[in-house]
This record gives structure tokens, C-alpha cells and sequence, in this order.
């Protein structure tokens, strides 16, 4: 079975899976301190209640945007799987898509997975969406590479943000309010949040569509991609497991080059 593990800022995704087929995945967050020995305990307790054995792990891919925790999780995979990690963005790692970029470019790992699990499922000529940490907007080209994109502030981010600049100002959940306009300052943040990322979704779309003279399709993903994808038609495709089946091609990728 192979072993992906996903560090991304907020939380950390592992999955096991059978070729391309996932079996079961599980979550936590991600904090630097936690060590090798700790996530071990944690993983195989989850992965016994389910009837798995960790033995049965015979290869690791990891892609992480946390260094600290990318270190823990290769001692991880040294000491209690006996492999050597494949790190995407790392030597060794092979891309299956071109990264067509400014030179010295650092493209974010989970980014590049993602273009790799898009353009493997739906073809060419896509703009990505993640709802993570921040808000990311990336285009994948007609073959496959990845073109760059946008980077805005998550939802989590401005909230968490307005709350903690503006005193007077309460820490709401993220969630579609009952009108735009709102009746109380809860409700008014709310709306705020809520359509003005519909703005903002629908805006950066529509430009990046107009710098491209082709059809583009939209796919969303992250944890949010299906509050907002409820409120807009602007996406053709909600795939929650998009980052995850990315490791799974770029694993084969190298394992039959």
C-alpha cells in the first residue's frame, strides 16, 4: 500500500491507498512540535480501527508547505516504514507536467499536485480553485503545465484578520447568511465574508478566463469548495479528493518511468 501524506497550514491528510484506489484517509493538525514517534502512535491506532496494519506500507509520498513538519514526517517514514519518502518538489521527485514559470520560481507543492491530479482527470485548459489556508487560484495549459495563477487571503484568514485589527468586531463562522444585507453585526460580517468571496471567486475567474483565448474549465477544491460551489454555477467540477489523487499520479509517474 502507499502512504500520502499532505502537510498543508492548517490541517495534515494522511491516506493509504491501493494503487489508485484510496482506502481510508484520516486528518490532524499541523503543528511543527509534533514529532515523528507521536504522529506513529496516532497513525497506526486510526489505521488498526480500520482494520489496516501499518506493515502493510510499503511506500511514502509527502508533500508538505510546512519544512519543520516535512522533516518530522521523513524521519516518520525512515523509522517505522522503512522507506524513503518521495517529496514532491524535492531531486528524485519527477513532475509528469511541464512548471512554466518566472526562472527561480518556488511553486508551492500542493499546487503542483494539484495541476498533476486536474489535468489527469479532466484534461487541459483548467483554472483550479483551493479553499485552503489561502485561496488559490491556478492554470493549468493545454497540456498539462502549469501556468501560474493567484494568491488570495483564505476565508479563514479574514475573519480571523478583521476580528483581531477591529476591537469592536466578533469572530463569526464561516457561513451563507440568510440575506446580504444584514440586521445586526454578526449577519452584516457574515455577508461581507460570504458573497464577497462569491465576488472575488466569480471576478478572478472571468479575468483569467479573459487572458486565455480557449474554453477553460473550473475545478474547486479544498474544504469550503462546496459551501461556496452551492452559490455559484461558475464551477464545473467539485473534487474534495483532487489534491490526494494528485500524490497517487505522481507516484506511479515515477515508479514506471
Amino acid at each position: 500500500m502507499l502512504l500520502a501524506i499532505d502537510v498543508g497550514n492548517t490541517n495534515t491528510v494522511f491516506a493509504i491507498f491501493d494503487k489508485y484506489k484510496k482506502l481510508a484517509q484520516w486528518r490532524c493538525s499541523t503543528l511543527e512540535e509534533r514529532t515523528a514517534d507521536e504522529y506513529f502512535v496516532w497513525l497506526k491506532s486510526l489505521m488498526e480501527l480500520d482494520s489496516y496494519e501499518p506493515t502493510s506500507v510499503k511506500a511514502v509520498i509527502l508533500t508538505s508547505v510546512v519544512p519543520q513538519v516535512g522533516f518530522n514526517i521523513r524521519i516518520l517514514s525512515d523509522r517505522y516504514f522503512n522507506c524513503r519518502p518521495l517529496v514532491v518538489g524535492k531531486t528524485g521527485c519527477d513532475l509528469p507536467i511541464a512548471v512554466r514559470v518566472d526562472e527561480g520560481t518556488n511553486v508551492g507543492a500542493d499546487r503542483l499536485v494539484n495541476t498533476a491530479a486536474a489535468f489527469d482527470r479532466y484534461g487541459g485548459n483548467i483554472i483550479i480553485v483551493d479553499f485552503g489556508t489561502a485561496t488559490t487560484f491556478d492554470v493549468v495549459g493545454k497540456d498539462g503545465a502549469y501556468l501560474g495563477g493567484s494568491i488570495a487571503p483564505g476565508v479563514n484568514i479574514s475573519i480571523k484578520a478583521l476580528h483581531e485589527t477591529a476591537a469592536a468586531l466578533p469572530y463569526v463562522d464561516i457561513s451563507k447568511p440568510e440575506s446580504v444585507i444584514g440586521k445586526n453585526t454578526k449577519d452584516c460580517i457574515q455577508s461581507g465574508v460570504f458573497w464577497g468571496y462569491i465576488g472575488l471567486i466569480e471576478g478572478l475567474i472571468k479575468r483569467i478566463r479573459g487572458e486565455n483565448a480557449v474554453k477553460m474549465t473550473t475545478v474547486a477544491t479544498g474544504g469550503l469548495a462546496p459551501l461556496f460551489g452551492r452559490e455559484t454555477n461558475i464551477f464545473d467540477h467539485i473534487d474534495l479528493d483532487l489534491t490526494m489523487h494528485g500524490m497517487t499520479v505522481i507516484y506511479n509517474y515515477n515508479l514506471n518511468k
